[in-house]
This record gives C-alpha cells, sequence and structure tokens, in this order.
C-alpha cells in the first residue's frame, strides 16, 4: 500500500495460478495421449501431500507429511489425466503405488530436459514459500536439472491483507 493503489476486486493471482496450472495438465494430457514422454524430456512434479483430493498411499504420506516430489521419466504406468487431477502408478522402493494429484496441490513442475520450471503459490493455509523436503525415492535414475536459469517462469503473489 506505499504505491497508494486499490486492493483489486479482481482476484488475478488466482486467475494466473489456475491458467497455470492447467499448463500442468495440457503437458501430462498430450504425454498421456501420446502413450509416453517425447525424447529426453522427463518431469519433477512436487505437490502438498495433504492436500485436499490427493489420494497417496498412508506409508509415503507418514514418509512425506508435507510436500513431496516426484519423477516421472522411465518407470510409470497408468497416466489419466482429467481437467482437475492426474493419476499415475509409480514404484517406491520396488513397491508399486498408485498416485491421485489434482493440480491445485501441485507447487512446481519442472522439465530439466529444456530446463523449464513452473513455481505455484501454497494453497490457502498452506506455507507461504516452498520449504526444504526430501524428494520420493521412486525407481528410476535421478536426472540433473540444468541451472542456467532459462525457460523458467516463478509465479509468486502475495496477497494484500
Amino acid at each position: 500500500m506505499t504505491d497508494g493503489l486499490p486492493d483489486s476486486l479482481i482476484p488475478y493471482d488466482e486467475i494466473v495460478q489456475e491458467a497455470l496450472r492447467a499448463v500442468v495438465g495440457r503437458v501430462l494430457g498430450s504425454v498421456a495421449e501420446a502413450g509416453g514422454l517425447p525424447g529426453e524430456h522427463h518431469f519433477y512434479i512436487t505437490f502438498k501431500t495433504q492436500a485436499p483430493g490427493v489420494d497417496i498411499p498412508k506409508r509415503l504420506i507418514e514418509r512425506f507429511p508435507d510436500e513431496m516430489t516426484i519423477v516421472m521419466q522411465n518407470r510409470y504406468w497408468d497416466l489419466i489425466v482429467d481437467d482437475e487431477r492426474f493419476s499415475i502408478g509409480l514404484s517406491f522402493n520396488q513397491v508399486p503405488s498408485k498416485l491421485v494429484i489434482p493440480y491445485s496441490a501441485i507447487t512446481a513442475f519442472q522439465d530439466p530436459a529444456v530446463s523449464f520450471e513452473l513455481r505455484f503459490q501454497a494453497q490457502e493455509g498452506a506455507e507461504d514459500t516452498l520449504g526444504d523436503h526430501d524428494e520420493a525415492e521412486n525407481d528410476g535414475p535421478t536426472a540433473v536439472p540444468i541451472e542456467d536459469g532459462s525457460n523458467v517462469v516463478a509465479v509468486d503473489f502475495k496477497r494484500k491483507k
């Protein structure tokens, strides 16, 4: 309020967040339609494990009580994508698991093959910033993201109170 502008009556930040989360859905939908990831593309998807609509095995919630990152690369199955969420089969320590993740629970999406990244605000009641967390140990090779800053989109709107 240092600039004297009135608070917006239009929730621009929420609209932008929703649109960017739709990008994730569109990308995952194209992967599902194609039957696999093209070329060297692979994804790191970070999400809130306790967010409404998240359905993951209890052992994963116990291990990652706040947030976890999954790697979508070589070993996944049954990718199903709709307008609100996606579900995917992944293996964690050789144990197959089905995860259902609404786009609203996602806090980060990365494609290290092309240095593309989206970061999202945590939903109401969650922390304002992404905290440190352990990555899930789903089976597969670990890719090292390219850290040159290209193709990075960060959205961090601060809500005026």
